[in-house]
């Protein structure tokens, strides 16, 4: 830990490993020209077993000629999108759309056709990447539909089939463009407070050097697998997931999707030595370990993406023997600030989300006076560094928003910074809802389920949950003289709209709000209400 005595809630930027000073592109070159034979990336199934497997200098080998057809259709800056879920050819569209100098935009492989027609429409996106269907969610029927109806999507690839993914036409590599450590590479879309999400523009100095010090934090060498079972749509798979073996030259097993039994297998017979999972899925491992208990050997487990409770902390610790150290931060900071250390004390494991990465400022600011806090006193977090996003994609309203004059990024999150600058996440000034790891924005469900004729007005809060940290409750109240839906019709029907993860697990109805001075639903009373049992679900 950093020995640091604060007298207000600033931490000064510490020096740490040296950052580097180059592409995500011209890293995966130098690892496979010093350490070419070494194993980067394995295949898990979703059966769990192992399948393909790639050596640096194939893997390399891979992306560049992928990267040369790239470069023969599309111009640098291009952006291209990809929905998929976590297969090999996701991280070698990664690597290769990096050294193209393209821009890979990245869709949640869950999404509807207009969720995926407004992140195609709004990042301007030529190209969507895809495989035919995720968990019965059809994926290339998706894509016929958005493309009939988006102008700039030009091309729908098959990840899947070899010849239209690599293509027969390239260029030369002499023919790449040079690619800067501080040229755009992903935009990766979240939710915001106009209820529609933004593309956070993410550089190459950002999330490659983020992976160099997490992987210092951990203490990651060579010799180590890293199990990446986090969605590659999210900075939490393709950037720390894929980027912390890259910069360490581990092994990565890439698991394409998460079952608490596969993954517990493949975690006692490969000798994983670390890998990360919000807390629904630290849920489902232990349940799964209760029932079936295995051998491992794992060195450091990370948690984060929604407020971890400290009995789960306490739990996973013991289970596995091993420190659960919490990250703490979000896309727009590539997405790492700050993360317990493995020798921290129980107490701070559990109960903050520790200290700052190296290179990195955090503050606490009084949003009424825009000055620091005194220490431990609870204001809005914000942070400073090599880290931050370049912008909001086309909205430098928001991005105005969000980094103020003095380069500061506000996260929108509630917390205190003790003396030792270790930070405590206590709530959000956003009305985001994160359910084990999702970010849900009520506006955006709002908006959807008051397309129906029956209902007049709509809330959604987050409520506590024990296993997803958070649950979205739709509080409704109906047109007059309409009847009720029941809770199956209302998840019924707003699947036909949204993504799977974003239907509300509880359905209220009211006759009246709780309203302030200025007529606006006051949903702080409506959570406080749910969780004093004054409301039943229907």
């Amino acid at each position: 830990m950093y020995q640091v005595k604060l007298s207000e809630s600033y931490f000064p930027a510490q020096p740490g490993k040296t950052l580097l000073d180059s592409s995500i592109g011209a890293e995966l070159s130098r690892a496979a020209a010093d350490s070419g034979e070494r194993v980067a990336l394995v295949e898990m199934l979703e059966s769990g077993e192992l399948n393909r497997q790639w050596t640096y200098s194939e893997l390399y080998e891979a992306a560049l000629k992928l990267a040369c057809h790239l470069s023969f259709k599309y111009d640098k800056g291009t952006r291209i999108a990809v929905c998929a879920h976590n297969i090999p050819e996701w991280i070698i569209l990664e690597y290769a759309s990096a050294l193209a100098g393209l821009v890979l935009v990245t869709v949640n492989p869950s999404f509807q056709t207009s969720e995926v027609r407004y992140v195609i429409e709004q990042s301007g996106s030529v190209a969507l990447y895809i495989v035919d269907e995720v968990r019965g969610n059809p994926v290339a029927k998706i894509a016929k539909q958005v493309q009939a109806e988006t102008p700039c999507l030009e091309d729908i690839v098959d990840m899947r089939d070899e010849l239209a993914f690599f293509g027969e036409q390239r260029l030369a590599v002499e023919g790449l463009p040079e690619v800067a450590p501080q040229d755009p590479v992903q935009i990766q879309y979240t939710s915001g407070t106009t209820g529609f999400p933004k593309g956070v523009v993410l550089h190459h100095h950002g999330i490659l050097n983020n992976a160099v010090l997490l992987s210092e934090r951990l203490r990651v060498d060579e010799n180590d697998t890293y199990l990446n079972m986090m969605p590659m749509f999210h900075t939490a798979g393709c950037g720390m997931g894929a980027l912390c073996p890259l910069v360490s030259r581990g092994r990565l097993v890439l698991a394409a999707l998460f079952n608490p039994t596969t993954i517990n297998a493949i975690l006692e017979s490969e000798d994983i030595s670390y890998f990360l999972a919000v807390p629904t899925m630290l849920v489902g491992l232990l349940e799964d370990l209760a029932k079936t208990p295995r051998t491992h050997h794992v060195k450091a487990i990370m948690s984060g993406a929604s407020m971890v409770a400290p009995t789960l902390v306490e739990a996973a610790e013991h289970q596995w023997q091993c420190a659960v150290q919490v990250v703490y931060g979000q896309t727009e900071t590539s997405p790492v600030i700050t993360q317990t250390w493995h020798d921290d004390t129980p107490e701070d494991l559990s109960r903050t989300v520790g200290q700052p990465y190296p290179w990195t400022e955090i503050s606490i600011i009084d949003n009424e006076t825009g000055n620091y806090t005194a220490v431990d006193q609870v204001g809005e977090i914000c942070a400073r560094g090599y880290c931050l996003m370049h912008e909001y994609n086309d909205n430098p309203e928001a991005t105005a928003a969000t980094i103020d004059a003095n380069g500061w990024l506000h996260t929108g999150d509630l917390g205190a910074i003790d003396e030792r600058g270790y930070v405590k996440v206590t709530g959000r000034l956003k009305e985001m809802i994160i359910r084990g790891g999702e970010n849900l924005f009520p506006v955006e469900i709002e908006n959807a389920m008051l397309n129906h004729p029956s209902l007049a007005e709509i809330a959604v809060v987050g409520v506590p949950d024990d296993k997803w940290g958070e649950q979205a409750c739709c509080f409704i109240r109906l047109e007059e003289g309409a009847d009720a839906l029941s809770a199956e019709q209302l998840k019924d029907y707003v699947r036909t709209i949204l993504s799977p993860q974003k239907t509300p697990n509880y359905w209220v109805y009211v006759s009246e709000w709780p309203l302030t001075a200025s007529g606006k639903i006051q949903k702080f009373k409506l959570r406080e209400q749910f969780e004093q049992g004054l409301h039943a679900p229907v």
